[in-house]
């Protein structure tokens, strides 16, 4: 039953116009022209909720930005259209296969909200890409005859849009392959759309653990009420939550907004897990940052909070994530090894050890 407070009503009540969008913005009318120049290249769809979220008035709202199609989404000179070349790793159609022993299997490819920085905006929202039964039961049957397989990543789109039945339907699939040891979904209804994490949902979860979920907050705007009740109920169902957020020119590129986001996710008992390099996907380019940029963040982060609240940073790619970071190793010799704190204070160690500890006489 749809409800003012039900993740169906927020679906079917989605924004996708000007005039539903100027319910919550005020959007001129050379902005309308830009919106739908966008438009006509990149879908757009905002939940409700979500755009409860943006400044009226603030063009540059962080909240706005990630979700209001933009005319700078038309100016494109280096972005391609799969910078992870997802497509040359897919033994079959939307099942992705980059690393020995897991897999990435997309059962979705639509959204509550589709992010304007999204790495899979080359299919995601096209009705002609909508991903069958076929394609998904194709997908467990890969994963049924490759025994390397321990790990899979239900992704999309997301996959928390599919009611459910459908969602119990796969898992109960993967179930019954004895080889597949942990079950992660990839999802970021708990900040576009947290209705959908009803307790329904997190009971069925349950009955397939091992289960991990992996959310995307970008903004301590995001973290809200209903936001942190969504990853409570999936904590009590024994469910636990990471966050992978992107960097984004703009949005979350200076340290008083990356703290305030990490220590907000702490506190709503949400690990920070990756903070990417945003990928360089056609559409994007006004979002990018140099690598500086996260590199410094995380030097400045490093010992001036918690380990816990401290992500890696990413850069993906064809080859896999690659972690990035200053070293803080200065030079390494086979008998000493000199450091650098968080504070740039330099120590040295000894690194010796015997070949073969000597055996006491008895």
């Amino acid at each position: 039953m749809e409800t003012l407070d039900s993740w169906q009503w927020q679906m079917t009540n989605r924004i996708t116009d000007i005039s539903s969008l100027r319910n919550y913005v005020e959007i001129s009318d050379n902005q309308a022209g830009e919106i739908a120049a966008a438009d006509a290249h990149f879908r757009w769809a905002i939940t409700p909720y979500y755009a409860s979220l943006m400044d009226k008035k603030d063009v540059h709202c962080p909240i706005r930005m990630q979700a209001i199609p933009s005319i700078l989404e038309l100016r494109n000179h280096n972005g391609v259209q799969d910078p992870l070349q997802e497509e040359t790793q897919s033994p079959t159609p939307g099942l992705i296969h980059r690393y020995p022993d897991r897999v990435a299997l997309t059962v979705s490819s639509e959204c509550a909200m589709y992010c304007r920085h999204c790495t899979r905006k080359r299919f995601v929202g096209q009705p002609v890409q909508r991903t069958t039964w076929q394609a998904i039961q194709a997908g467990i049957d890969y994963v049924r005859k490759t025994a390397s397989v321990r790990d899979v990543l239900i992704t999309g789109g997301d996959p928390f849009i599919l009611s459910d039945d459908r969602l119990e339907r796969i898992l109960k699939a993967l179930r019954t392959i004895d080889h597949v040891e942990i079950i992660r979904f990839g999802t970021r209804t708990p900040c576009t759309m947290p209705q959908r994490i009803t307790d329904k949902l997190c009971d069925m979860l349950a009955k397939y653990h091992p289960i991990w979920v992996n959310t995307h907050f970008n903004h301590p705007r995001e973290l809200t009420e209903e936001a942190a009740r969504a990853a409570d109920r999936l904590l009590r169902a024994g469910i636990p939550v990471g966050n992978q957020s992107v960097l984004l020119r703009g949005v979350n590129d200076n340290l008083d907004t990356m703290k305030s986001l990490l220590h907000g996710l702490l506190k709503m008992r949400i690990r920070p897990y990756y903070l990417y390099q945003c990928d360089r996907i056609i559409g994007t380019e006004h979002f990018w940052t140099p690598l500086t940029t996260g590199l410094d963040l995380i030097d400045e982060l490093q010992g001036h909070t918690t380990g816990l609240a401290v992500p890696q940073f990413i850069v993906d790619s064809p080859l896999g994530k690659i972690p990035l970071s200053r070293s803080k190793l200065v030079e390494l010799t086979n008998e000493h090894a000199v450091l650098r704190n968080y504070e740039g204070q330099i120590m040295t160690i000894p690194c010796q050890v015997e070949a073969e500890p000597t055996p006491m006489a008895i």
